[in-house]
């Protein structure tokens, strides 16, 4: 028989790189630098942080998601350096069907270094294995095409497009619907 996961103890991994980890108050200068850079949040539905609050209160969002049972959001902290250099996890829990949707940024100095590849493999593998997903959805603005090109090295299958879907920062969004089912995943 299948365990189901429970929120009580929040999951913590280890891959070669990294530390997959619930967010502490310690983290707040490392989530500030992050998500303070504009080019973090351009695809994002918000404007860049411009103070520690800011970052408190996004640490605060994840323990509220998590409380709610609706997600689970980790930092990224590197091994060799303890500094926390992005996040990934899971939003809009849909227990009765199955159904998470994934999220994930990153500190643009770690660009380009299969940080996310590796993050992202290690929290599809808990939520299809352990949470006992169906599908693992994405949600992705079509012009940031670093994100899809992530989505598509992890067998992600492009459903389709919600027009003018969200309103962000003044302006309608297009945006671009990826899935994993569990039947696909490898």
């Amino acid at each position: 028989m299948d365990l189901e996961f429970v929120f009580t103890d929040f999951p913590i991994f280890e891959t070669e790189r990294f530390i997959l980890r619930k967010a502490v108050e310690n983290d707040c200068h490392d989530i500030f630098e992050l998500y303070s850079d504009e080019r973090v949040v351009k695809y994002m539905p918000f404007i860049p942080f411009t103070s520690i609050e800011d970052a408190v209160n996004e640490l605060n969002w994840y323990d509220k998601i998590f409380k709610e049972q609706t997600g689970l959001r980790w930092v990224i902290e590197e091994v060799e350096s303890n500094k926390v250099i992005g996040t990934c996890g899971f939003l809009n829990y849909e227990r009765a069907h199955n159904r998470i949707e994934i999220g994930y940024d990153l500190n643009p100095n770690s660009w380009g270094k299969g940080v996310m590849k590796e993050a992202l493999g290690c929290i599809m593998h808990f939520a299809f294995m352990t949470m006992n997903i169906n599908k693992i959805e994405a949600k992705v603005e079509p012009a940031n095409h670093s994100s899809i090109r992530l989505l598509e090295k992890l067998n992600f299958y492009k459903e389709g497009v919600l027009r003018q879907h969200e309103f962000e920062n003044g302006k309608y969004v297009d945006l671009a619907i990826f899935s994993q089912l569990k039947s696909e995943y490898k």
